[in-house]
């Protein structure tokens, strides 16, 4: 009597779930309509940070420095009153946070913020950093 012996692989399941999670179950939604942060520099001198916020207005967004990091909040409220609706009032919010760590070299005094077309553009200056002070190593003297 011949026997055939499959091999047992723990994580088979995995992939498949993981398929239907993130590409066709809930992520696949919601990646088309969640924000998107780009951070990235300018010929090293400077930090730009785009923040894409295609449904807030420059009113609903704030940016601040806070402890050596750029803090970025949007935040928006919708009310509709419907007097021909039994509720009273309809009520809806986006809320949007980054925090952004801030290398030694910003220049937080000139960080510049402009919003255009439904992007913030943060661009934080960097300011040269004095190079390294090499020390010379001398010869040894040989104790006795």
């Amino acid at each position: 009597m011949a026997r055939n012996l499959v091999r047992f692989d723990p994580f088979a399941g995995l992939d498949t779930l993981r398929r239907n999670f993130f590409d066709d179950g809930l992520f696949r939604a919601l990646r088309g309509k969640l924000p998107t942060t780009d951070v990235y520099t300018e010929h090293d001198y400077a930090l730009v940070v785009e923040a894409h916020l295609p449904n807030f207005a420059e009113k609903d967004i704030t940016v601040n420095v806070d402890k050596g990091a750029l803090v970025i909040q949007a935040e928006r409220h919708e009310q509709e009153e419907d007097k021909n609706k039994k509720y009273v009032i309809r009520e809806s919010s986006s809320s949007f946070y980054r925090s952004i760590a801030l290398p030694e070299q910003a220049e937080d005094s000139k960080i510049k913020a402009d919003f255009d077309d439904g992007i913030l553009k943060v661009t934080v200056p960097l300011k040269e950093l004095a190079a390294p002070t090499k020390i010379a190593i001398g010869a040894g003297h040989a104790a006795p």
